[in-house]
C-alpha cells in the first residue's frame, strides 16, 4: 500500500529576515519534508511554507520549524499588516494522497500536543480538528492578536488553550494548529493608495457579514512597484463553492462601482489543479503564472522522485 501522503503549510510572523525565511525552509528539508514553496511578503511581514511528506516527516519538520520560529521571532517587536498571534501563527495540515481528513486530524492534534508540551506555547485546534465549535474558525482565535490574547489568557476561560500552558508565550505568543481541505489565499490589488475602498469590498465579500460562501477577507496597504496600494486579502477556504474567478468578478464589480481599477492578483502558496486554469490565470490578471510552479500536483509530481 503507499504511504500516505500530507501537505503541510506553516504561516510564520517573519517577512523580511531573508536569512531566517530561508532557514525555515532547510529545516523543513532537513527533516525529511519535500519543500514546495516558500513565500515571504514584507509588507505583511509573513512567511508561508507548503512542505510535503510521509506523516512522520512532516509532524517532525513542522515541530522543527515551530521550535525555530519560537526561537528566533520576538513578537514584541513585530510590526506587519497581517494579523498575527504567534511566532508560528498557524500550522495546518491537508491530507494529499492515501489518507483521510481524518487522518490529518490525528496528526494535528500529535504535533499540538508536542508543541504544548515541549515548547511551552499555548496551543488551539482549529478548522476540522477544533475541539470546539468556536474555534473553528481562525479570525475567532486569533481576535485580539498577540497584545489581546497577551490579556485573555489566564484570565478568561474562554481563551484557555487546547495544549501547553494557559499562559501566552513572552515573546511567541501561541499557535493555532488543526487539519483543513485545501485554502486558497489569493489576493487583489487596486489600483488605489486608499485603504477604505479594499475596507468595503472586504466587508461585502467575506462569508462572516453575508457574502461569498466560504470566504474570508480583509483590506490592507501593501506596496508594489515603488508604489502603494490597497489589497483586498482573501482565503478561499472551499473553492469549490466559491471559486477564484467567482471572486474575482465580484471584487472587479464592487472595484468598479468605487471607480477603481484592478492591478493584478497574486496566489500565495500553491493550489491544486482544480482550482486554476490557463484562462482563469489570464482573467484574472494573475501576477507571475507559470502553470508548473503553482499548481500543487505538479510541483510534488516534479518532486516525487526525491519524496
Amino acid at each position: 500500500m503507499s504511504e500516505a501522503l500530507f501537505e503541510c503549510v506553516p504561516n510564520f510572523s517573519e517577512g523580511r529576515d531573508a536569512a531566517l525565511i530561508r532557514l525555515f525552509a532547510d529545516t523543513a528539508a532537513r527533516e525529511g519534508a519535500t519543500v514546495l514553496d516558500c513565500e515571504a511578503d514584507a509588507s505583511h511581514n509573513r512567511c508561508v511554507l507548503t512542505f510535503a511528506g510521509s506523516p512522520d516527516a512532516v509532524a517532525r519538520a513542522a515541530f522543527e520549524t515551530a521550535k525555530l520560529a519560537v526561537a528566533r521571532i520576538d513578537l514584541n517587536h513585530h510590526k506587519g499588516e497581517h494579523p498575527r498571534m504567534g511566532a508560528v501563527d498557524v500550522i495546518p495540515f491537508v491530507p494529499v494522497a492515501n489518507c483521510t481528513i481524518e487522518d490529518a486530524i490525528a496528526l494535528s492534534r500529535d504535533v499540538a500536543a508536542r508543541i504544548g508540551k515541549e515548547l511551552a506555547l499555548p496551543v488551539y485546534l482549529y478548522a476540522e480538528s477544533a475541539a470546539r465549535p468556536t474555534r473553528r474558525a481562525l479570525p475567532d482565535i486569533r481576535k485580539g492578536e498577540f497584545e489581546g490574547l497577551r490579556a485573555r489568557i489566564g484570565a478568561d476561560p474562554e481563551a484557555t488553550p487546547d495544549f501547553g500552558p494557559n499562559t501566552i508565550h513572552k515573546t511567541a505568543g501561541c499557535a493555532a494548529v488543526g487539519a483543513r481541505y485545501f485554502l486558497i489565499a489569493y489576493n487583489i490589488q487596486l489600483d488605489t493608495p486608499d485603504l477604505e475602498p479594499a475596507q468595503r469590498i472586504a466587508k461585502a465579500i467575506r462569508e462572516r457579514d453575508g457574502g461569498l460562501p466560504r470566504v474570508q477577507a480583509k483590506g490592507f496597504e501593501v506596496e508594489a512597484g515603488g508604489r502603494k496600494l490597497a489589497q483586498v486579502s482573501m482565503n478561499l477556504l472551499d473553492y469549490r463553492k466559491t471559486s477564484i474567478a467567482r471572486v474575482y468578478d465580484e471584487v472587479e464589480m464592487l472595484a468598479k462601482r468605487e471607480n477603481i481599477n484592478i492591478v493584478d492578483s497574486e496566489l500565495v502558496g500553491l493550489v491544486p489543479a482544480a482550482s486554476l486554469d490557463d484562462a482563469t490565470a489570464r482573467r484574472t490578471k494573475l501576477r507571475g503564472y507559470v502553470r508548473s510552479k503553482m499548481i500543487l500536483e505538479d510541483v510534488i509530481a516534479a518532486k516525487r522522485p526525491t519524496m
